[in-house]
């Protein structure tokens, strides 16, 4: 069943029906919604992803893709670890594994990321394609998620399933759940024997099939498997040291149901397997009786806390006051039987205890390792302890705690985008009830606590979550909302950045670059000047000064010293997620302060490298996105990083169904429309009963029609003029051209009254120009227009190109290149294909090449005179077409004179070969 539309679509749906007839059933298909209520702070609102519509080109191919992705996995498995935790069934769904899994990295310590992530494309992706089946999916997961936060409210509840004799009871691996067994278990026998029906499910070393014992000292245990993966029985007075066995000869079988029983009489111990004796220790002279009182009885769970809780299920467990015989044994396998000292069968189907049918009463309970959250609220794919250690950690130790607040943010975060874009109340009563739990945790930790758990590198990670927190107070209204997000406050970083003190260097990249975003929501709910101060510094420090050309940023995570951009190159370059976090930033500093340089930023690294992140190729099992795009020479991405469910990717489902969120923006007041990317695309604007479409094949045409149909409408309408649009930018308005100039770097404005029909051309043509790296000049990236382009060779040495030989008067260095016939944006030099980077292949690139201008040559003529370079790596070629454009070829010689004159009088020139390098402009053809 669809979801009944919101007030505020029906109401939108109403006014283009009035003003637009044709435009009325695409309106009332949209996805029901609720609102953020946009920041009275802001300058500038963006638009809603239903409000956008992408139009057939690069970003709608790519988004497919992802959309496949979304429709295609199956959401259970992301929702296997909220169930494990929770001690609910599973449902047989396989976790993501990779960053998601147990056998993952660090142990599966970030476990429920992932999910967050998800929820969050298929949040976008309802929203802007209104499809049901993304909207089923997301009340799939949001009903999952709250009957997982409801079990982990209550004690632990049995999950029975299948057993050797009817019913057995199920311990999921990921649940910590185990069975605690009164005190007199053993009645101080001297004499035992102990026998379990199991079924492991996982092959973790030293898992435990009891553990008996009062710490690491003073025990009894059987394990399903010690280091060397067979059974082994042990008892000891001693600790490790002095402990008396007996090891199995062969693993249990996975999935199987197997019989263990161990018999101690006389000094003699003996270890069963499915009734047959394989091993006997006969210098075994400790018995339950020796080792006293004991404080812990468990099934499933051991007192070294290293060891992992057993998984897998328990079909009965005996215990008897005296050594059965090999015979008594053997006949466990077909029948029940009762232990006189305890006896379980595990055929219980609900509630959170066990009967004991050996008469003596010793009920048992199922518990959980960490006994349960703290508050209600609380909701996670791993027990609470995560965030219980932080706050004593004093370094950084991912294998022990992986920054489960980063992990609580993408839940959140996730939760909150499905309440948006569903109006499932369900979702934004889980994000609440997480706040609340996060406050009731944070709020009683002392300022210098939470300054030192933030500052640690890794595990005091918490993403974007002051953001997420921000939009849940713009929601709620509720102070401790606002109060929980300032909670984060690094305050050495932020005092340095508001300070403009630059402090990043040896910082993890990905780890910060959020926190920026969030502070800028803070300055929203509290007007705090420095938020917004630090931001914007903290910005300007990234970009250009430890930004590479595809607007990436980081190196192995981390950032270098400022300027420092040729010395960082590696395998390891632009993490995916730097470049995600940056474009957040860029946007929401932008509803602040309309500095075109954000926009610039958001133009490159949006249709560089986040296009670029995606292998073009469908694949409904996996995103098919980079962690690390490496810039060295021959770099082949990998689409498939790491284990898998990597943050990356998190955010690469997130990227590439979103593409169209900040194509348009409108002023606060609602006088001004402005277009800050030119992509296919069209624009529902509600409020002015009006629509936009942008017709345009951009980036491989250069310039977009923009059409406005609808009702009469009076606004600004503002054009980006990116900063390399240097020449021929420009506007005419149903082909009449503009008033005004177009300034590189800034908005051309066209104010009017909108009539429907109206049509707006914009014309930009593209340059090939180079971008140097700002620590070595002579290593140089290339763009034209917005598109970086990269050589495609295996070599794994920089590739030497120069370009000047028959650059333009307009100062293009394009037809220096060669346009492959049929493959836009390709081109060839020296017989090398150069192509743009977003083209998701496996192909071996150079993103940087080397710069090589060995003689002066003009047009097609080399002067054979050598091309002398300055101190600073500038060549005179460099500051002849430093001038450019020119006129025509005669203000070129001029350039080429006066440039020649200067370096033969500084002596870098002699002035015979000056003169034949203005010889040889003056005889040179040029393209214009």
């Amino acid at each position: 069943m669809a979801p009944p539309l919101t007030r505020r679509i029906l109401l939108q749906s109403a006014m283009l029906a009035t003003a637009v007839p044709a435009l009325s059933a695409t309106a009332a298909a949209g996805a029901s919604a609720a609102a953020l209520p946009p920041s009275a702070a802001w300058s500038l609102q963006p638009f809603g992803l239903e409000d956008v519509t992408l139009g057939a080109g690069v970003f709608a191919a790519k988004r497919q893709l992802m959309l496949d992705h979304a429709r295609g996995y199956d959401v259970n498995r992301l929702l296997q670890v909220f169930r494990a935790n929770a001690g609910l069934s599973t449902l047989g769904a396989v976790a993501p594994g990779g960053w998601e899994g147990l056998d993952g990295e660090a142990n599966g310590n970030l476990r429920g990321h992932y999910t967050g992530h998800f929820l969050t494309m298929l949040s976008q992706a309802y929203a802007s394609t209104g499809e049901q089946v993304f909207a089923d999916r997301i009340r799939t997961a949001v009903g999952a998620l709250t009957e997982a936060r409801e079990a982990l409210r209550h004690d632990p509840a049995v999950l029975s399933t299948d057993g050797r004799f009817g019913t057995a009871v199920e311990n999921v691996r990921g649940s910590y759940r185990y069975v605690d067994l009164p005190s007199g278990v053993l009645g101080g026998a001297t004499e035992v024997t102990v026998a379990a029906w199991v079924k492991p499910t996982h092959d973790a070393a030293w898992t435990r099939i009891l553990d008996f014992g009062n710490d690491t000292t003073r025990y009894l245990y059987l394990a399903a498997r010690n280091a060397s993966g067979v059974p082994r029985f042990a008892v000891t007075t001693g600790g490790p040291g002095g402990e008396q066995g007996l090891d199995g000869t062969a693993a249990l079988p996975l999935n199987q149901w197997s019989h263990l029983a161990v018999t101690l009489a006389g000094g003699t111990g003996t270890l069963y397997v499915d009734g047959t004796a394989v091993a006997r220790n006969t210098a075994m002279s400790l018995t339950p009786a020796a080792l006293g009182t004991l404080t812990g009885h468990w099934l499933g769970r051991s007192h070294c806390t290293s060891d992992p809780v057993f998984a897998g299920a328990f079909g009965g467990f005996d215990v008897w006051s005296r050594a059965l015989t090999a015979d008594e044994v053997a006949g466990l396998r077909s029948a029940r039987a009762t232990g006189d000292l305890a006896s379980y069968a595990f055929d219980e189907t609900s509630g959170s205890t066990f009967a004991d049918a050996s008469g003596r009463g010793l009920t048992a309970t199922l518990r959980r390792t960490w006994d349960g959250p703290s508050h209600p609220g609380f909701l996670a794919a791993y027990p609470e302890t995560q965030f219980i250690q932080l706050e004593s950690m004093t370094g950084s130790d991912y294998t022990k705690v992986w920054a489960p607040y980063y992990t609580a943010h993408k839940i959140l975060r996730g939760l909150l985008d499905a309440y948006l874009a569903t109006d499932d109340d369900r979702a934004l009563d889980l994000a609440s009830g997480m706040c609340d739990w996060m406050y009731s945790r944070l709020s009683k930790l002392p300022a210098v606590t939470l300054q030192r758990m933030w500052g640690i590198f890794s595990s005091g990670e918490f993403g974007g979550i002051v953001e997420a927190i921000c939009d849940l107070h713009a929601l709620s209204g509720r102070a401790e909302h606002l109060a929980l997000a300032r909670l984060f406050d690094l305050d050495k970083l932020i005092d340095a950045c508001a300070a403009d003190t630059d402090t990043l260097d040896g910082l993890h990249a990905n780890q910060h670059i959020p926190i920026f975003t969030g502070l800028v929501r803070l300055y929203d709910a509290t007007g705090e000047a420095r938020y917004l101060a630090a931001a914007k510094n903290f910005w300007r420090m990234v970009v250009p000064h430890r930004m590479y050309g595809i607007g990436g940023t980081s190196t192995a995570e981390f950032w270098k010293a400022r300027d420092v951009v040729a010395g960082t190159i590696g395998a390891t370059t632009a993490e995916t997620c730097c470049a995600y976090n940056m474009l957040k930033l860029s946007r929401m500093l932008f509803f602040h302060e309309q500095d075109p340089a954000y926009m610039d930023y958001y133009e490159r690294a949006l249709y560089n490298q986040v296009l670029g992140s995606r292998q073009d190729i469908a694949d409904a099992e996996k995103p098919l996105v980079t962690y690390f795009i490496g810039l060295t020479p021959g770099h082949v991405r990998d689409y498939t990083p790491k284990q898998g469910a990597t943050c990356c990717e998190g955010t690469g489902m997130e990227s590439a169904t979103k593409y169209q969120d900040s194509v348009y923006f409108r002023a606060a007041d609602g006088g001004a429309l402005y277009v800050n990317l030119y992509s296919p695309s069209t624009l529902t604007w509600a409020e002015k009963g009006v629509t936009v479409t942008q017709s345009t094949d951009f980036p491989r045409e250069q310039g977009s029609t923009l059409t406005v149909r609808g009702r009469r409408a009076a606004f600004a309408l503002r054009l980006r003029v990116p900063s390399w649009a240097t020449a021929g930018f420009g506007v005419t308005v149903n082909g009449r051209k503009a008033g005004g100039t177009p300034v590189p770097g800034s908005y051309f404005t066209v104010s009017r009254t909108w009539r429907d029909g109206d049509v707006v051309r914009v014309t930009m043509p593209f340059r090939l120009r180079v971008e140097k790296a700002l620590d070595d000049p002579s290593l140089q990236t290339l763009f034209h227009g917005p598109v970086n382009l990269v050589a495609r060779d295996s070599a794994t040495t920089y590739l030497e190109f120069g370009l000047y030989r028959n650059a333009a008067l307009s100062g293009d260095l394009l037809p220096s290149l060669t346009p492959v016939s049929g493959k836009p944006l390709h081109f060839t030099l020296d017989g090398t294909e150069f192509a743009p980077f977003f083209e998701g292949t496996e192909d071996p690139t150079h993103a940087y090449v080397r710069r090589a201008e060995p003689t002066i040559v003009f047009g097609a003529d080399d002067s054979g005179v050598a091309n002398p370079a300055k101190a600073d790596g500038t060549t005179l070629l460099d500051e002849v077409w430093a001038g450019a454009p020119f006129r025509g070829k005669p203000a070129l010689v001029a350039r080429v004179r006066t440039v020649v004159d200067a370096w033969v009088a500084a002596g870098l020139l002699g002035a015979a070969d000056g003169a034949k390098a203005v010889s040889t402009a003056r005889g040179a053809t040029y393209v214009r």
